[in-house]
């Protein structure tokens, strides 16, 4: 009886090393990152400081260089409310699941079975015509095993290809919450913007009342025209409606900023600033070939085409045999005491293997299929990467001309001022009439709000800058995953 049990142990054994033997065996191409042309240097980069091992942007929180602690306190809450950056973040614990679940057909099925069953028959006697009847029971525990062994394998390159998927999934979280931090700053800088404006219009708004008074002075005492006093009227009346629309500016950009932080925009109030007057931080840069490392976007592009590697040996593998390897035992009686006799003992050891003979090119047009699909993550990767060059390029572009822009801006509105107030002292002395001045006012009001803009449109840019660097992410944060 030992003899006979020890040989069941080698065939069994036997079997699951043979299996394992043959699992070593992996079909499909291995995967190698696509190659994509990379410039030595930055078109646009000319007068940027280069960056050192030590610089560049602060890794969690990149916002911390513009130095303004309502911005960091708003930023620090997209992490825990931002409801796109939790379904995000949702997806990457599913595509992760998926790849334990898929690890998981690696090894065998084990189950565990009982039953107790009763039967009864009867029998009728043909001499007296009475019958009988009589009950049976049978009681039964047994266990049941069965493995697919990954002969070529398919589980493996399965396995491979939910995991990249799981990476890029996780890249994924760090590009929406990259995107969700960068919307933020650029709606508070626009809520500044607004605060800015209304600053300085209502110094507009003061000094076209003092104008007003000028006028209608001079008209009561003979020496104006109504139609100066009319003009006067309505630009002060056009600066005031232009103060109460930027309530309405002002408030749809504090209402973004609440839904990116996850709360009702009834719960938020930001209060305004009188004194607005940004400066764009310094962003040093790194070489173009870090933009393949530090974008979450391109690492995303990269582990999908890296999935879809994987799927090709998936789909290769279906011209091999597959083999399954099953086991089952346990103990039957009739009687509950004698369930564990080893006379009750049963068992039996099989094995499988089927392999397609015809299938008129199915299986072909499916390694083709998952051919081109990969060859379509490729393009799409290597598009990413020209996209984000193209991102860096734009907007070191864009910081070059509005820096100049800024300076010319600003003496525009210097000077205009300077008009304003020359005019108006002729106007009083009677040797221009109230156009000139009309004329020269709406100048310097125009020119003010494009230095106001343009300081906006500089703080908004150094947040596209940032972002087309990767706000400070490394792929490196993938390798663990």
């Amino acid at each position: 009886m030992i003899i006979v049990r020890s040989a069941r142990v080698r065939l069994a054994a036997g079997l699951l090393l043979a299996g394992a033997a043959l699992s070593a065996c992996v079909v499909g191409p291995n995967y190698r990152r696509p190659p994509v042309a990379t410039p030595p240097h930055f078109k646009e980069a000319e007068g940027w400081t280069p960056a050192n091992p030590a610089d560049g942007i602060d890794k969690g929180a990149w916002w911390g260089v513009f130095n303004d602690p309502v911005l960091d306190g708003l930023e620090r809450k997209v992490e825990i409310s931002n409801q796109t950056l939790a379904a995000a973040e949702a997806a990457y614990r599913e595509a992760h699941a998926i790849v334990a679940e898929d690890r998981a057909q690696l090894f065998p099925t084990i189950g565990l079975t009982g039953s107790a069953t009763t039967s009864r028959s009867g029998k009728t006697s043909s001499s007296s015509g009475t019958g009988s009847s009589g009950a049976s029971r049978q009681y039964k525990v047994g266990g049941d095993a069965s493995w697919a062994p990954d002969l070529w394998g398919k589980i493996r390159r399965t396995i491979e290809a939910a995991h990249a998927t799981a990476q890029a999934s996780a890249a994924d979280v760090a590009n929406a919450r990259l995107s969700a931090q960068s919307e933020l700053a650029i709606d508070y800088f626009q809520l500044r913007m607004s605060d800015a404006d209304k600053a300085m219009l209502t110094e507009t708004v003061t000094a076209y009342q003092k104008a007003l008074t000028v006028t209608q002075n001079k008209y009561n005492v003979g020496v104006a025209a109504r139609s100066d006093v009319l003009t006067a009227q309505t630009q002060l009346t056009n600066a005031k409606a232009d103060l109460v629309d930027l309530d309405r500016q002002r408030t749809a950009a504090e209402h973004a900023i609440a839904v990116l932080i996850g709360q009702p925009p009834a719960d938020l109030t930001i209060e305004p600033v009188a004194d607005w007057s940004p400066g764009p931080p310094a962003t040093p840069l790194q070489v173009p070939s870090t933009i393949l490392q530090r974008r979450p976007d391109v690492a995303a592009a990269e582990r999908s085409a890296a999935a879809a590697n994987a799927q090709i040996g998936v789909a290769v593998s279906a011209y091999f045999p597959s083999l399954s390897l099953t086991a089952d035992g346990g103990v039957s009686s009739g009687a509950l005491g004698a369930l564990f006799n080893s006379s009750a003992t049963f068992w039996s050891l099989g094995a499988s293997v089927s392999e397609t003979l015809l299938d008129f090119g199915a299986r072909k047009a499916a390694v083709a299929q998952y051919r081109a699909a990969y060859d379509q993550t490729v393009a799409q990767y290597r598009q990413t990467v020209l996209t984000a060059f193209q991102n860096v390029e734009d907007a070191l572009a864009a910081a070059r001309v509005l820096q100049d822009e800024q300076a010319l801006r600003a003496e525009a509105a210097d000077q205009a001022q300077q008009n304003v107030t020359i005019t108006l002292n002729e106007y009083k002395a009677g040797t221009v009439d109230y156009t000139t001045v009309a004329a020269a006012q709406a100048t310097a009001l125009s020119a003010r709000e494009s230095l106001i803009s343009v300081q906006a449109s500089r703080m908004t840019e150094a947040v596209d800058l940032i972002q087309a660097l990767g706000g400070g992410w490394s792929a490196d944060e993938l390798k663990g995953r």
